[in-house]
């Protein structure tokens, strides 16, 4: 398939896992994909697997960054029509032993750098009726133990994502946000929990079925960003196995 042939896909945290599987997804479909990632070796790695990509290091904490990638991959390509707020941070820790360092490395980059990187590429989005994907979190949709900080910056993924959408309502922009489960990414391989957890409490968003992999997030991502979801606006869509459907 070429859904994308002729079109330019800007992706954050795109030196792996999700970011990584949706640049070589785009590219695949023919689309002209620029990496952003503070990882510049991985951002290498993902230019290698997708077999072309323009790649960018980019800080999505720092505001001037996103700007500035963002006016790189227009001024190198002539448009944008896709932009995709990938990169994310996640931490598991007691309320109490969370630092102002951690909550502010969470904030900066799981809800600051979406709304940067936002700010920046809907200018340009506008102009060609493009699409800004965000990727949330079933965190964002449900508490969870242990994980306040990130439950807190997801939740502000999906309600930035809803009131983007209702601003530009009247454009020919779609704003959307992807909130996965689990998905087997480094994030998650890497993944530690504290010390002295009540496991009963987490029993709620286990899931009873396998973790998804990034080729599975990315498969809807490029979904999402076709034309194929024209009608698709403001929505908040879950690829979670069915962990928030109950």
């Amino acid at each position: 398939m070429a859904r994308f042939d002729g079109r330019v896909a800007a992706l954050t945290g795109a030196a792996s896992g999700i970011g990584r599987a949706t640049a070589i997804r785009l590219a695949a479909e023919g689309a002209t994909v620029v990496g952003l990632d503070i990882d510049e070796a991985g951002l290498v790695g993902t230019a290698e697997a997708a077999g072309s990509m323009g790649s960018i290091v980019c800080d999505v904490a720092d505001r001037a960054a996103c700007h500035a990638a963002v006016e790189q991959v227009v001024a190198d390509h002539g448009r944008l029509d896709v932009f995709g707020n990938i990169a994310g941070v996640a931490r598991s820790q007691h309320v109490p032993d969370v630092t102002l360092e951690d909550w502010d490395q969470m904030v900066a980059v799981n809800v600051s750098g979406v709304f940067w990187c936002a700010q920046a590429a809907i200018p340009h989005l506008l102009k060609v009726d493009g699409v800004l994907i965000n990727i949330a979190s079933n965190a964002g949709l449900m508490g969870q133990a242990y994980t306040v900080p990130y439950c807190a910056t997801k939740g502000a993924v999906v309600n930035m994502t809803r009131a983007l959408a209702m601003e530009y309502a009247k454009t020919g922009l779609r704003v959307n946000a992807i909130a996965p489960g689990a998905v087997q990414t480094p994030l998650v391989d890497n993944y530690q929990l504290p010390e002295e957890i009540d496991f009963s409490l987490m029993a709620g968003y286990i899931g009873l079925r396998e973790m998804s992999r990034p080729a599975d997030i990315a498969a809807f991502f490029a979904f999402l960003a076709s034309d194929e979801a024209r009608q698709v606006h403001g929505a908040i869509l879950s690829i979670d196995a069915g962990l928030t459907a109950g």
